[in-house]
């Protein structure tokens, strides 16, 4: 039953009760109350969702309040720009209330009732047009999502409205294709990021035990530095110095920092550094290094893997360690391709975006510079033979699902497949033009020959 009464409604009986604006329309489960209907004959008990439409409107306005309107000076509603005027971000709206973006941020701080928050923002987030992940707990929030600039910007904007949220560092790009998230994510998670043994016993809390955040401009200072250094006939003053990536290794194979090693992962939650372990210490770039003398420098795509894998080491006695603040995508957009090989793997329907996306009147062209030692940057993983668009792929068996990068001749011999292996399996998807990116695979499960699934 769907309905409402706008005007008070009276129930004949014995004796009349008067029910004022009741309401059964609404996303949400409502409170309900019984109250007894007296008659000659008896007594019957009805129950109703209660919603006042008039507190409703109010709510939502209070809300919508802080919309912010890109390329206006005024809120919605008439108010002149306050928080709006504040924001942090440095993305520039092309003036389009229709413009697309993705914002990516982080943040660590207590969360006494995590679930409330939850609950709390999710009520906020209910009629804005927004998908994505967005991750809360005792610990703080992670968050990846997209949708129009407008929209976008009004829960980043109603979220520093809180002062626990207001020091949060948001990065902005551009979303060329609408959503680049299928759908919104919002609820608590034990772990704001993946790793063995989960990180709600590391110190995430405590700024002391995490790295030293590095700006933009410090931190190319240092890479700077760090090729100088690397130019320098001395072994040990090499060894003073280590730039690591923290991502996982197809990251690498489609952008990083000059001097940076390829990871030897392709899960971070498996990462191991300076941890020692026999199976991986001939591969650990910070085997036998001195805990209290090597400058270790960190990063990864958006600040928050070093952030956690810093208290890690910080534990292991690693002494001098530093993060770029706000991650790679925060150094494009403020210092350019400067000493940046490649694009920026992203985790969303993107997958990768060249720096101009984040700084566009900075080169077009990042560092083609390529460490000696290393040929896997920017190649086939089948022939090996360099790729022209830095972009990865999923093999085509959807019981492999490997990500890696591919030439079109490889596309084309193997059928979409990553190796002669999986072009035989028994459920293949449909090999997919360009570099289109495959749905989840349950969309795949019933458009599969049943002969296949079986087989």
């Amino acid at each position: 039953m769907r309905g409402s009464f706008p005007a008070p409604a009276v129930i004949s009986g014995a004796v009349s009760f008067t029910i004022t604006q009741i309401s059964l329309v609404g996303r949400r489960k409502k409170d309900s109350f019984e109250f007894p209907v007296c008659s000659s004959s008896q007594t019957a008990r009805f129950s109703f969702s209660i919603h006042d439409e008039h507190n409703q409107q109010r709510q939502r306005q209070s809300r919508r309040q802080c919309l912010w309107l890109p390329g206006r000076s005024k809120w919605k509603g008439g108010r002149r720009a306050g928080i709006g005027s504040q924001c942090k971000c440095n993305y520039e709206s092309g003036g389009e209330d229709n413009e697309w973006v993705v914002v990516n941020f982080y943040h660590f701080v207590m969360i006494k009732d995590a679930e409330a928050e939850v609950a709390k923002h999710l009520f906020f987030v209910e009629d804005l047009d927004i998908r994505g992940r967005i991750y809360l707990n005792e610990q703080g929030i992670n968050a990846q999502y997209s949708g129009p600039l407008r929209d976008a910007l009004a829960y980043v904007e109603w979220l520093r409205g809180d002062e626990r949220f207001s020091g949060i560092l948001v990065q902005i790009s551009a979303a060329t294709n609408g959503h680049a998230f299928p759908k919104l994510k919002l609820r608590y998670k034990p772990s704001l990021v993946q790793l063995e043994g989960g990180i709600s016993h590391l110190p995430l809390l405590d700024p002391s035990m995490r790295a030293t955040p590095l700006s933009p401009s410090e931190w190319r200072k240092r890479l700077e530095s760090l090729k100088t250094t690397s130019d320098a006939s001395n072994d040990n003053l090499k060894r003073n110095q280590i730039l690591l990536d923290v991502r996982n290794g197809y990251e690498w194979d489609i952008g990083h920092f000059e001097g940076a090693r390829r990871p030897d992962v392709d899960c971070f939650r498996s990462t191991s550094f300076g941890l020692s372990q026999p199976e991986v210490i001939a591969a650990d770039p910070l085997e036998n290094v001195d805990k209290e003398k090597t400058d270790i420098m960190m990063y990864c795509t958006g600040g928050i893997r070093c952030d956690v894998y810093s208290t890690i080491l910080r534990q292991q006695g690693f002494q001098n360690l530093y993060t770029l603040r706000g991650g790679v995508s925060h150094y494009l957009e403020n210092e350019g391709p400067v000493r940046w090989i490649g694009n920026l793997f992203v985790f969303d329907s993107r997958l990768s975006l060249p720096p101009p996306a984040y700084k566009p009147e900075a080169a077009t062209k990042a560092s083609t510079h390529e460490d000696s030692d290393n040929n896997t940057f920017a190649r086939c993983y089948i022939c090996g033979s360099q790729v022209c668009e830095l972009r990865h792929r999923n093999c085509a068996n959807l019981d492999c699902n490997l990500l890696y990068l591919c030439c079109m001749n490889c596309v084309k011999d193997l059928r979409g497949c990553c190796c002669s292996n999986c072009t035989t399996a028994a459920r293949l998807r449909t090999v997919l033009p360009g570099f289109q990116r495959y749905k989840k695979w349950h969309t795949y499960r019933d458009s599969i020959p049943h002969s296949r699934l079986t087989a």
